[in-house]
């Protein structure tokens, strides 16, 4: 079987880990897609702080990571198909979105599955990025 995720992958953390470990039990090929710095633009205020390249670079290392294919528009359905993927890995702010929505029926009438999960308490890029201000606001003025 064939997992399928995507995601921006910007400050790779442990709760990437988590998910990218997650879908490597759920078949025998982890393809990753991941977003371009011009896809982020259509849904995140800011563009990633590592590169494309590299944010590459890091996923193909990861042992349970078999394929890392950026993506350059916001369609996961033509990547779907391409990785002829069984299984669709989501996270919790997935929305209903026309995008998703055509990835969702595909897989409902294909009869393959799409799992929607919850993201890492632990931590999120987001988070990472506000304690590197906090700590430099802090060191910045002692």
């Amino acid at each position: 079987m064939v997992v399928y995720t995507v995601g921006t992958f910007d400050l790779l953390h442990v709760g990437h880990l988590a998910l990218l470990e997650y879908c490597a039990t759920l078949g025998e090929t982890v393809v990753v897609g991941i977003a371009s710095d011009e896809v982020v633009k259509l849904y995140k205020p800011n563009i990633p702080i590592i590169p494309l390249e590299q944010r590459i670079e890091m996923l193909e290392a990861l042992s349970c990571v078999d394929i890392v294919l950026p993506y350059h528009e916001l369609d996961y359905l033509s990547v779907c198909e391409q990785v002829r993927a069984d299984i669709f890995v989501i996270g919790q702010d997935w929305g209903k979105k026309p995008h998703n929505h055509n990835v969702e029926k595909y897989f409902d009438e294909q009869g393959k599955k799409v799992y929607q999960i919850q993201y890492h308490p632990r931590t999120s890029s987001t988070q990472i990025k506000k304690n590197i201000i906090t700590q430099f606001q802090k060191d910045t003025q002692k």
